[in-house]
């Protein structure tokens, strides 16, 4: 910021902010949370949505010491309500047009008020007291197995790690353009926030539904001379997929969730650098990286690299000890970046974060609970996730297992395997696979017949033209349809009420090719996935006369 202090720090819908405006805008907000009693460890909620305003409310929580929680505004009520009581946030920064009417039982700082302390003109940068690189960052809240959220804990110290080593991999220098894809509350945010403004370079948000929409986004990284982008394999493979020529010069870093070798080809040779990341939320976004260059063969999956600096990287027997080359074991990751642990979690914490007995030191690993085995190279390749283990008649089967082989058939660009009980007491495999065309059920069975056994076989088989994605561009499992044909008990049909629910089954049947869409319908159980949603948000603008977000059709696919 001392460097160039006009120089162009975001670019957002409504225009853009040089480091020296959006540092001040951060200071004085920093400053009204310092009034609220926000002091370091202190937790402040974020409930915006991307943008200018969510890029100062980020920076001033920082400046003042506290550590920021974001909330999605499309979150259902209940899970907000939730994060909030979980969190216990000492101040919740928002819009009073986004959080309504709904009361947050703590102190609100609303940016459309004219809070008092943003009118001042106190922007000298604030000295907090006490603050350590041991302090928290930020609390990231991912799914439980329970069914509630849990809230992740980074300090200071981890994401600092995070942005230095990532510096020196990306190469980013002041002249770069970062489009920001992703939404607050995927920790892999925090990589798009503050690692261009570590560098000099630019943010730019991109528009509300964008990263769901291929044309639009690869019509933006042309007109917004963007040099930079992150995004999760599915967003990569829209883009791809939709018939994007790529962007020369334009570094790719693709994480979040398996990058599988079809895809980084493709995508290799359509960008100037591409990186395939891995890194749990627990280990502060990304822990590994590996550069895929065009032409290389690959196996199945691009293989993730090699631990970043400071990092340390075990793949482990079920004993605890390390396991030879080549083998499957449990990804154990230790370092600077492993997370304080879990908040409110003492049981889960104790359970997951365990003591590193392969250092002199007291430190201690992360059991990521993914697959992983050492290559010849040095390198990592992920195998999956171990409690994608499945029992099918008595036989326990290892899905990713079946998932590779699947991938290595001749015309299958991905796949993935899942265990249904459509009836109960009855287990059957389902493949997913994305193909340009439908393949036959018999040869892809009697392909697999041949490398695998019996027991490993689908039982049926679902051809997709996409993947069904989360409002977090990653695969949403449980919207992958029935197969055809399954003995599961149908929902019972009720006839839409009003117009809007009118329009809206007319919309859905006209584009899933159904004669009757009611109103307890699932979108995503019907067959709709992310490119017919959002071709389903083009039909619904001009019917129904207002802007719908892609993630309200996520947040509400019934």
């Amino acid at each position: 910021m001392r460097r160039s202090p006009e120089a162009t720090a975001v670019v957002h819908e409504g225009g853009s902010l040089s480091y020296a405006e959006l540092n001040r805008r951060a200071n004085r907000l920093a400053h009204a949370l310092i009034e609220q009693g926000v002091t370091p460890d202190e937790r402040v909620a974020i409930c915006l949505t991307r943008g200018a305003q969510m890029m100062v409310a980020v920076l001033a929580v920082l400046k003042a010491g506290g550590a920021y929680v974001p909330i999605d505004p499309a979150y259902p009520a209940e899970r907000i309500a939730y994060m909030l009581e979980d969190a216990a946030p000492r101040v919740l920064i928002t819009l009073g047009s986004l959080w309504g009417q709904r009361s947050p039982q703590l102190p609100m700082i609303d940016l459309e008020a004219g809070h008092c302390a943003l009118q001042s003109d106190t922007d000298l940068d604030p000295r907090v007291l006490g603050l350590s690189s041991q302090h928290l960052a930020y609390v990231i809240y991912t799914s439980g197995s329970t069914g509630r959220p849990k809230g992740v804990m980074v300090e200071h110290s981890s994401l600092v790690n995070l942005l230095c080593a990532m510096k020196q991999i990306s190469g980013l220098t002041p002249r770069d353009r970062w489009l920001a894809v992703t939404t607050l509350t995927f920790d892999i945010a925090a990589l798009e926030i503050f690692l261009p403004l570590l560098c000099g370079a630019t943010v730019v948000m991109a528009d509300a539904g964008m990263s769901g929409d291929p044309a639009r986004l690869g019509q933006a990284l042309d007109r917004l001379e963007i040099t930079a982008m992150q995004a999760t394999p599915a967003t990569w493979r829209l883009l791809v997929d939709s018939g994007w020529q790529g962007r020369a010069g334009l570094l790719a870093l693709c994480g979040g969730e398996a990058l599988n070798a079809e895809l980084g080809a493709r995508l290799s040779q359509r960008v100037g650098t591409l990186w395939n990341v891995y890194g749990p939320t627990e280990a502060t976004v990304w822990c590994t990286a590996q550069r895929i260059e065009p032409g290389t063969r690959l196996g199945s999956t691009c293989p993730i690299g090699a631990p970043i600096a400071n990092t340390r990287m075990y793949v482990l027997d079920a004993m605890g000890q390390p396991v030879p080359i080549g083998v499957a074991g449990e990804l154990h990751i230790g370092g600077v970046q492993v997370a304080r642990g879990y908040l409110n979690r003492a049981q889960l914490t104790a359970e997951r974060f365990v003591s590193d007995p392969f250092v002199a030191q007291p430190a201690r690993l992360y059991k990521s609970g993914d697959l992983a085995r050492w290559r010849d190279d040095g390198t990592l390749e992920f195998l999956g996730r171990n409690d994608d283990q499945v029992k099918v008649r008595g036989f326990r089967i290892e899905l990713g297992e079946i998932e590779a082989t699947l991938r290595r058939q001749c015309g299958v660009d991905d796949a993935v395997v899942v265990a249904r009980e459509d009836t109960p007491g009855h287990t059957k495999l389902v493949a997913y696979y994305l193909a340009e065309q439908p393949l036959l059920a018999q040869q892809l069975r009697a392909e697999l017949a041949s490398q695998l056994p019996d027991y490993m076989l689908p039982g049926a088989w679902v051809h997709l033209s996409a993947w069904p994605l989360t409002p977090h561009g990653k695969l949403d499992r449980r919207a992958l349809p029935a197969p055809e044909g399954a003995d599961h008990e149908l929902q019972v049909y009720e006839e839409p009420q009003g117009p809007i629910e009118t329009t809206l089954a007319r919309l859905w049947a006209e584009l899933l090719g159904l004669q009757r869409v009611g109103r307890h319908d699932h979108f995503f159980a019907l067959g709709g996935h992310s490119l017919l949603a959002v071709q389903l948000l083009a039909r619904m603008r001009p019917a129904l006369g207002r802007e719908v977000a892609l993630a309200e059709l996520f947040a509400h696919p019934v």
